[in-house]
């Protein structure tokens, strides 16, 4: 629960922006001219609507404003193009951004133990005692190699009107509830699920909440150190996907389907109303706004019809039935990076600009003081689902790195097309935690 008190405490007011020449990193304030280069993965959808995108340019411009010697270079890159390639192949060419998109866990490890990551443990001491347990996992051996600026669990996003045709009366608690949600879609000819599975990770979150029911939480935590797979609980993961995949729950051709990019990605069916859920972490409230017109009204029409619930509870095994699988997102900068990047990096998790992300986007904010922020009813059952959860587990590629996720990621893809079963995850996970 350490883990969760920033997301759950209140906090004072403030404006939309802070004093952008007042951060806590001490590492700007010079004269020299400086350049920042800042990558992210705030991209516009398929109408131009991008108001993380739009927010960062904000910040930057802020922060530029009141310290005119630097020079903010942004490149927005898509999610998954980001994270699997060009900040991968960046780090290894050493000719990496300042600033990066984190996402902490085991891939940050790695990436810490290769030296490809600025040390901010002291020079941003207080920022991170002011965000609390939610640095916990953007540090490794009590070293903190970058900040989150948001943090949540994930669970179902979900269309009531649709609901509402089917003749589902009440949202799904347990998976009985969900399997029997699924048919009466089914049975009124709507798509009951999509999942973006071409992009491996979305199919993968469906195995990793099974984890999570199947094996305690100490199997689970200890895996991301010991690389131990031998709990037949993992194989029990598997097996439940499968009696899940038994009910023909996903929208056709789902192994193509792509999570974001397009009309016809997951969130696109879910946004167009061309399937009624999908699981998927918080951000999808503003994924979702992209395939809109970008106007107020049509936003608001989109929440209207736009909800959310847990994970439902899996009987029967060990884990704890109020666990929640979760994550954020937030920045490291490069080793090499000038002591600039962090000073910016603490303006952009300042409590002002925490809000003002909150008000903005529609995220939830790290920041304790920014909790005031959330104001929408959907969100603020995120964070209280993220705050009453028994525990929040890292999602299980990010807490295994990327050797040991990558084939876990794709073991579980096998599943979805049908060419691979339980046993065969967990034996591609033994393999590549043995070359690890």
């Amino acid at each position: 629960m350490a883990l969760l008190a920033a997301c759950s405490s209140n906090g004072g007011d403030g404006d939309a922006t802070p004093d952008a020449g007042a951060t806590s990193g001490g590492g700007g304030g010079g004269d020299e001219p400086v350049t920042l280069t800042w990558w992210h993965n705030g991209v516009a959808g398929d109408t131009g609507e991008n108001s993380l995108g739009d927010y960062w340019d904000t910040v930057a411009a802020d922060y530029m404003a009141a310290n005119p010697n630097v020079t903010i270079e942004i490149e927005q890159i898509q999610n998954e193009d980001l994270q699997r390639t060009r900040i991968p192949t960046a780090l290894q060419s050493g000719d990496a951004p300042d600033l990066f998109q984190q996402w902490g866990g085991g891939e940050m490890a790695a990436q810490a133990e290769a030296g490809y990551l600025m040390d901010l443990s002291d020079v941003l001491a207080d920022d991170i005692g002011r965000l609390g347990g939610g640095v916990a996992p953007w540090q490794v051996d009590g070293v903190t190699y970058g900040l989150p600026f948001q943090f949540a669990v994930e669970g179902i996003w979900y269309r009531p009107s649709l609901f509402a045709e089917a003749g589902i009366a009440d949202v799904p608690t347990t998976m009985d509830e969900l399997n029997d949600a699924v048919q009466k879609l089914k049975d009124a000819d709507i798509v009951p699920i999509a999942v973006g599975a071409a992009d491996k990770w979305p199919a993968a979150h469906w195995w990793y909440n099974f984890a999570l029911r199947s094996c305690t939480q100490d199997t689970v935590a200890n895996a991301g150190t010991s690389l131990d797979f031998s709990d037949p609980c993992w194989v029990a993961a598997g097996d439940a996907l499968q009696e899940f995949l038994g009910t023909e729950p996903f929208q056709p051709q789902f192994t193509s389907t792509v999570a974001q990019t397009g009309a016809t990605s997951s969130a696109g069916m879910v946004a167009n109303g061309k399937a009624a859920m999908e699981l998927m972490g918080q951000w999808n409230y503003f994924v979702y706004e992209g395939f809109t017109d970008g106007s107020d009204e049509a936003k608001a029409a989109l929440h209207e019809d736009l909800d959310w619930f847990p994970m439902p509870a899996v009987e029967g095994g060990a884990g704890d039935p109020s666990a929640a699988m979760g994550g954020g997102d937030g920045f490291s900068c490069f080793v090499d990076a000038p002591p600039e990047c962090a000073d910016f990096l603490a303006y952009i998790v300042s409590d002002d600009v925490q809000r003002g992300y909150a008000e903005a986007v529609g995220g939830l904010p790290v920041a304790p003081a920014a909790a005031d922020a959330v104001t929408d009813p959907v969100l603020q059952k995120i964070a209280q689902t993220t705050s009453s959860a028994a525990y929040v587990q890292l999602w299980m590629d990010t807490l295994l790195g990327p050797n040991v996720g990558g084939a876990m990621n794709d073991g579980i893809v096998n599943i979805f097309n049908g060419t691979g079963d339980s046993q065969a995850v967990v034996d591609a996970m033994i393999a590549a935690a043995a070359t690890s």
